[in-house]
């Protein structure tokens, strides 16, 4: 018998150190908060604490905010987020934590998950969370982060990195990235689309696209490449040739390639293979579509196309994907 009692929300406590940045902190209730289950239940339970007790902490901006939680919180999180800080001190400049932040991240379960957005991971690495992990920070900062973690393998050109239990990612828009992301992990893409469409951010940016792009914003005076991306997201079932693109923009091939690895941080064919990827993911999850036609749908062609694929990007077959959501959605639903 399915029990009547709704499920606990897990539990994210966000450590809110002196010197932080409010955007930042901000970005773990937002994109958490606003995750909600078929019956519009929170999937999450989003909390904010200092390494004090209850009271003011310092930000740069010029305002102080009111934290309600003290580090006692820690022990109760199911993930905690680390949110960048400027004012780390020994932290950043040596990588020695201070008296009070060991003594907060000591109260913190083994089996629990750990988020740092941009330097936020000199708090994890000073920790000793991230020895002989892959890790990321801001690409300013990675390598004084190198240099000060000798053991960590830093990788200064991602937007954010997935360890499993240990999660990292450069500064700013790509903690949304890395939230909406682990949204994704935790509940399949039909939730974190939602939570991309209410923020109005990008539902999906793939931990491997390059942190620091030549040209994010092409010159008003040159084409873009925006209008062949749009064009090929709505066709992506069909054959899609790279010159076919690159008509779209009235471009030459060597042209179009180039100016679409400055805007977007890839080239257009792994850009391409990442959408098919995501387009198979939500036909796995909300569909009863069978992985020959996911296959077809999503631009692969065949399954075994789509097989090589998802296990390079995810690490699992199509039909283990889509048993684990069906399996968290039987559950959700009471089934």
């Amino acid at each position: 018998m399915p029990s009547d009692s709704p499920p606990r929300p897990h539990r994210v406590v966000v450590l809110a150190l002196d010197g932080l940045l409010p955007f930042e902190l901000g970005i773990a209730q937002r994109i958490f908060g606003l995750a909600r289950d078929e019956l519009r239940r929170p999937l999450y339970e989003v909390v904010t604490c200092s390494v004090r007790p209850p009271g003011p902490v310092e930000t740069d901006a010029d305002f102080a905010i009111l934290v309600g939680n003290g580090p006692e919180a820690l022990a109760t999180a199911d993930t905690v987020v680390v949110p960048a800080s400027y004012e780390l001190g020994p932290v950043y400049e040596d990588g020695v934590l201070t008296r009070e932040l060991a003594d907060a991240l000591a109260l913190i379960r083994p089996d629990t998950r750990l988020v740092a957005i941009c330097t936020g991971g000199f708090v994890l690495a000073a920790a000793g969370y991230l020895d002989g992990r892959p890790a990321t920070t801001h690409w300013s900062s990675a390598e004084h982060f190198q240099r000060l973690f000798p053991r960590i393998r830093v990788d200064a050109d991602v937007l954010f990195v997935d360890d499993g239990d240990v999660l990292t990612s450069a500064g700013v828009a790509a903690g949304i990235d890395l939230c909406v992301h682990i949204v994704r992990r935790d509940h399949g893409t039909a939730v974190a689309n939602e939570v991309a469409r209410r923020t109005v951010v990008p539902p999906h940016r793939d931990g491997g696209q390059a942190q620091y792009i030549e040209r994010p914003v092409p010159d008003p005076q040159q084409s873009s490449t925006t209008g062949a991306r749009a064009w090929a997201l709505g066709r992506l079932g069909e054959p899609i040739q790279l010159r076919d693109m690159a008509a779209q923009e009235s471009m030459s091939v060597r042209t179009f390639t180039r100016r679409f690895r400055e805007e977007v941080g890839v080239s257009p064919g792994q850009w391409l293979t990442r959408q098919r990827v995501e387009r198979a993911r939500y036909l796995l999850e909300s569909s009863t579509l069978s992985v020959d036609q996911v296959a077809r749908d999503s631009g692969f062609g065949t399954a075994q196309s789509m097989r090589q694929h998802l296990q390079a990007a995810l690490g699992v077959t199509p039909t283990a994907y889509r048993r684990t959501f069906r399996t968290e959605l039987s559950t959700a639903c009471g089934e």
